[in-house]
Formats: structure tokens, sequence, C-alpha cells
């Protein structure tokens, strides 16, 4: 078994080092893409260097105009070959360490995939106004596609490979998480969601969704489903 691990960057040159640093010393046998969105404070010449001091097998791309997450997910999942994937954020928001309990329904045969949520694993650390736009978009998820999920904006989302390369995804930026979510259901497929650790960025550190991402993350459900 090998996990692919897509890492999206963007300006995240002062995280990424420790980031990529936690992702390597998880216990499995990993592959790592990292993408980076055309970002402008050192972070991709730092990846450059980076790369070409690594044993382990490491794939970088570079996007020459800022595209957005979902098109690096994107660009990303042209390069994988393990058997399952991961998608990791290039901040510290995110505990490598769950990989392990984010695999384990995967490799029971319990579904093909597995979300890990930030509500399950106690104190979610947001922003009220971060929490109020997370359940409203989860609430809604779960109206549309009669799901009960409780996180669905999670960044942890782990596929069967050759289930996510088969849902032929067009989003960009943020909505990704939704198209992600509603192509999955709308398949009447399981997803298996496990407590996961979170430490949230304030607003002034991280890239947080805006009202523009969250009108289209709503769009993206509703055009889906229907």
């Amino acid at each position: 078994m090998r996990l692919s691990i897509i890492i999206p960057v963007y300006n995240e040159r002062a995280t990424i080092t420790e980031v990529l640093a936690r992702v390597q010393a998880v216990d499995l046998k990993t592959e790592i893409v990292v993408v980076d969105d055309a970002s402008n404070d050192g972070t991709a010449e730092w990846l450059k260097d980076w790369v070409t001091q690594q044993s382990k097998e490491v794939t970088l791309c570079h996007h020459e105009r800022n595209r957005g997450k979902g098109a690096a997910i994107r660009t990303g999942l042209q390069e994988i070959t393990g058997d399952y994937v991961i998608i990791q954020d290039g901040d510290l928001e995110y505990d490598p360490n769950d990989y392990v309990r984010l695999l384990e329904p995967l490799l029971n045969g319990q579904s093909r995939v597995v979300y890990g949520s930030r509500f399950l694993g106690g104190q979610h650390g947001m922003f009220f106004t971060q929490w109020a736009g997370n359940a409203s978009l989860t609430k809604l998820t779960n109206l549309l596609f009669r799901s009960s999920l409780t996180d669905m904006e999670t960044c942890y989302k782990i596929f069967d490979k050759n289930l996510i390369c088969s849902l032929n995804l067009t989003s960009n930026r943020f909505d990704i998480e939704p198209e992600l979510t509603a192509k999955v259901l709308k398949q009447g497929l399981k997803i298996i969601e496990v407590p996961i650790s979170y430490t949230g960025r304030s607003y002034s550190k991280g890239k947080k969704i805006n009202w523009r991402d969250f009108v289209s993350a709503i769009w993206t459900l509703l055009r889906l489903r229907l």
C-alpha cells in the first residue's frame, strides 16, 4: 500500500518547511506531490532547492499563475501513482500523524472515502465565523444528499485513487471541497468520518474561505444535486 500526498501550496514560506518535515516523518510508504500555485513569497524558490536534496520520492509542479486550491489538486492528481490519495494543506493546521487513523477504514474495506472531522476530535479551534460557515455548508450538504457529515469542508479527505480520479473534477478554488463531496454522495458511496486534531490559524496568518467562496460552495452543491 502506498499513500499519495498532494500538497497545494501558495505563499506558505513560513510553514512549508515544518509541514514537509512532519509529512516525511510519517511511518508509511508514501509519495509526495507538491503543487506550487504561483507563490511570490519565496516558497517556489525554496521548494526547488528542497526537492533536489530529497532521496524520497517527491514530485514538484508549478503553476505559472495563481489558479486556486482546486486547480492545484487537479494538477496533483495527474501525477500520483499511489493506491490512496490524501490532501495536505501547506500550513500547520492539520497533523500528518492522523494519516494512519484515516487509512484504517479504507484498508479494512469499510469505505472508499474517509473524512477527518475536526468536530469529532473535541475542541475545533475555529473562529465563530469560520465555524458558522462550515456548519451551514455541512448542513446544506446533509439536506441535499441525505448524508450525516459533521465536517464537509475538512482538508483531510482520503480516497481510493481510482475513485477520485474518476470524478472528473472541474473546480479551481475552494469549491473543490463541495464538488468532491457531492460527486461521491451522488454515487451512493458511504463517507466515513474519523476524529482528527486541528490547530486553527488566525485570519491574519491563514487563508480562510471568504463570502465569495461561501456563495460558490452553495452554488456548487445545488448545481450538482439538481
